[in-house]
């Protein structure tokens, strides 16, 4: 059901006193994007007739192909709390049309919709609920970006150790003003990392929500004279920053990776899941590690996984089932960090767990044992040294 109609946006445009709307879309390479428009043009935009050029943005269309429309999300209308309060400023997420009316392939929203209808069409609904982490680091006296902390601060630390506590606090704040509902929030291993994790909610609304983060999280962290980096592994000899993904389908309202009958409460669906995943990883980590630094990350004894394993509970693994049951049963994904895409992540995690479902293929055996610490007559015996994740 819609939150909004065309007529609402037009009068919250005008009864909040809001000046530009921002139209906001998402290349290949997960970078925000975003075309500004006065409340003026707000209606234009709603009939979906503002156009851009295609051809300028990195991985879209060649410059003789280069006219594309903006078709604005209504649900997706948010006033952002921290700008002021006077000639507000709100925005739409967007979907990419060629002028022909049809989606654009290469639109990453459009590609996770399209997974979606395939889950759809089995009768499932995909639930995500995103772990993001990320560092507050000091900008210099010109204000560029630095990897300079003063803190000294690691996992669940307080203030006066955790020097960012302020920050996060703001962060969170603005982004409960914006809808989201955050679970947590702490400092993480190492010094100046931070992660907030908000519920669950289905693919799309959840990548929507992982690209809001990273714009909410920098502008704050900008307006504390602090720098927010998503980079994988910004500082050498300490853990990086991960974007673990919990995940479950549901169908008919009803979360099937949960079965009361099985001995540990694991359906069928979840093991073959997680058996699609397990067999598509290494092309997936082309999508979930995009970049040079992600591999820096992905090392033995940071807290990111190196080997393709799942276990219940153990956090050493690729994969791992967490104890909570029922509706809240859930399998998540280690592997991925904050430069991937959030819907081309979400498109190949389902996309891959869709395909061990329908192949109905045999999960490996689990392994529980901390597999940074094995030896390697350990890791040979648990088949490990074949299963390399990179």
């Amino acid at each position: 059901m819609s939150k909004y109609t065309k007529q609402d946006i037009m009068r919250l445009v005008e009864e909040e006193d809001i000046e530009f709307v921002r139209l906001q879309f998402t290349d290949i390479f997960g970078t925000m994007k975003n075309v500004a428009i006065t409340a003026s043009q707000v209606e234009k935009a709603l009939d979906n007739k503002c156009m851009f050029d295609g051809s300028s943005i990195e991985g879209f269309v060649r410059i003789d192909e280069s006219d594309m429309y903006l078709y604005p999300d209504l649900n997706t209308f948010e006033i952002f709390p921290w700008r002021p309060q006077q000639g507000k400023v709100a925005r739409m997420i967007c979907d990419v049309y060629r002028p022909n009316g049809t989606p654009f392939e290469g639109d990453p929203r459009y590609i996770l919709k399209k997974v979606l209808k395939e889950a759809a069409d089995m009768g499932y609904s995909f639930d995500v609920g995103p772990e993001c982490e990320f560092f507050l680091f000091h900008t210099d006296d010109e204000g560029r970006p630095t990897t300079i902390t003063h803190e000294k601060a690691g996992y669940f630390d307080i203030s006066p150790l955790d020097l960012g506590e302020n920050a996060r606090r703001d962060i969170i704040l603005n982004l409960e003003e914006m809808g989201f509902e955050i679970e947590a929030s702490h400092h993480e291993v190492a010094p100046a990392q931070h992660e907030i994790d908000f519920k669950y909610t289905n693919a799309l609304k959840a990548a929507d929500n992982m690209m809001t983060f990273k714009l909410v999280v920098k502008s704050i962290a900008k307006r504390h004279g602090l720098f927010a980096s998503f980079m994988p592994k910004p500082v050498y000899g300490v853990c990086g920053s991960g974007l673990h993904i919990n995940m479950s389908l549901a169908k008919d309202g009803v979360n099937v990776f949960n079965d009361y009958s099985a001995p540990n409460g694991v359906s069928k669906e979840a093991y073959q899941f997680i058996a699609g995943i397990m067999e598509h990883i290494k092309g997936m980590t082309l999508i979930s590690n995009p970049i040079v630094n992600s591999y820096k990350r992905l090392l033995p004894g940071y807290e990111a996984p190196v080997y393709i394993a799942w276990s219940e509970e153990n956090r050493s693994p690729l994969i791992r089932i967490p104890a909570a049951r029922g509706t809240n049963m859930r399998v998540e994904l280690r592997s991925p960090d904050p430069a991937a895409n959030p819907y081309l992540l979400l498109a190949s995690c389902l996309a891959a767990g869709l395909d061990g479902i329908k192949r109905e293929l045999p999960t490996p055996k689990s392994v529980d044992g901390n597999i940074y610490q094995m030896t390697e007559e350990e890791l040979a015996a648990q088949g490990l040294r074949q299963y390399h994740l990179i």
